[in-house]
């Protein structure tokens, strides 16, 4: 029969479509929950459950969800959970208290970890803790960069089971391909733009302060000064940002030389017209699937020195790292990259060369399969429960209790 594996993630988990649909390719039977609205999973035919939470609120909203989550998973009765997100990586080990092999995998460390809000140092200690608790009825904690790890380990969050390092959820680079040359020209896209001249810098992320959007704003004047047909795109979410947001106004004082798109479905079209990718984030990452994306477009980037950034990016290889919120330095390495076009392109190359052999989704994928494979079995040494019985409710009378 079978393994059921049920993942839990947040409101950008259509983004692991890719992952869930090359996991049910090996023989796992699939069913996504996050608090998205799940209409992207139903034409790949992934059953989608789900549960509420907002992630920009702590307390009693939590609570409610970890109750939710518990009921969603009694009532799926998986034989493995994988989370992902800050929260759900809280909440699912809380949940199930070891009833259910969990697998979290922490994919960057947000706001909390990276900010310097008063806010967020308090928080700190919090969910440090509230880590720690998830530890116990983890079977795997799965990184995606090893500053992470590292973090995870100097904190002791981890709890006795092992750590693995997985590069990121994997990225299909074939299908990103395929999607490129079926979109619009890079032409056509910028004559649609009115950037047919300009020398085009590309952001793509959410619109908000920790990802370094006031910090490409201010670097701005400096770009122009030497390079006054440089245009910058800004591709992404802002109104669903709340506190995070920048104000709208702020983007508009820098036009026309700004363009903000807002969120759109054509990312391969879009960057295979730019000239640069930027990305000036402050937040702890993961690795960034718009990273992987920038490089399989062949673009040279700018970005963060922060975790995830440098998993990607090997300063002066294939693109520059700069130390977050220096809008000189980010202005200087944009000037270095557009004004040595033969470098740019032998930096975009190998990129591509790069993301497909470090990060294709197919080594993920197996990756994350062997692991699943050895939680089954019991070859973990985490505090979470023995593997469960392929027989459902199986040696778990209190989640066979809940499933009836």
């Amino acid at each position: 029969m079978s393994p059921h594996l049920v993942c839990v993630g947040g409101v950008d988990h259509p983004l692991r479509i890719p992952f869930l649909t090359a996991l049910r390719e090996r023989g796992f039977r699939v069913t996504a929950l996050s608090s998205d609205d799940g209409s992207a999973f139903l034409p790949h035919g992934i059953p989608h459950r789900r549960f509420g939470f907002d992630r920009f609120t702590s307390g009693r909203g939590g609570w409610s969800a970890l109750r939710s989550v518990r009921r969603l998973i009694s009532e799926l009765r998986p034989d493995i959970v994988q989370s992902f997100d800050t929260k759900p990586n809280v909440l699912t080990p809380l949940a199930m208290r070891g009833q259910v092999p969990v697998v979290r995998t922490i994919n960057g460390l947000g706001w909390t970890f990276s900010s310097r809000e008063p806010r967020a140092l308090a928080l700190r200690p919090v969910l440090c803790g509230l880590q720690g608790l998830a530890s116990f009825w983890t079977a795997v904690t799965v990184f995606q960069n090893r500053d992470d790890q590292a973090f995870f380990d100097r904190y002791r969050l981890v709890g006795r089971e092992k750590g693995r390092l997985i590069a990121g959820s994997g990225i299909d680079a074939d299908a990103f391909a395929v999607a490129r040359h079926s979109g619009p020209s890079p032409a056509t896209m910028r004559e649609e733009l009115g950037l047919q001249f300009a020398e085009v810098i590309i952001f793509v992320g959410r619109l908000t302060r920790q990802k370094g959007i006031p910090t490409l704003l201010e670097a701005i004047p400096r770009i122009l000064s030497e390079r006054p047909n440089a245009r910058f795109v800004l591709v992404g979410p802002r109104e669903s940002e709340g506190q995070f947001a920048v104000d709208k106004a702020e983007i508009d004082r820098y036009a026309p030389y700004v363009i903000s798109l807002g969120p759109r479905r054509d990312i391969p079209a879009l960057l295979a017209m730019a000239d640069l990718f930027a990305f000036p984030t402050q937040y702890r990452e993961g690795v960034p699937r718009v990273l992987l994306e920038a490089g399989l477009a062949g673009l040279p980037i700018v970005a963060s020195r922060m975790p995830g950034c440098n998993d990607v990016v090997e300063d002066g290889w294939n693109g520059y790292l700069v130390a977050p919120r220096d809008a000189n330095g980010l202005a200087s390495r944009i000037i270095d990259v557009l004004s040595d076009r033969a470098r740019a392109k032998m930096m975009g190359a190998r990129s591509v060369e790069s993301v497909r052999e470090r990060f294709g989704l197919s080594g993920v994928v197996d990756q994350y399969c062997d692991l699943y494979q050895d939680v089954l079995a019991g070859r973990t040494h985490g505090n979470s429960a023995p593997a469960i019985s392929t027989a459902k409710g199986a040696g778990n009378p209190q989640l066979g209790e809940a499933r009836q």
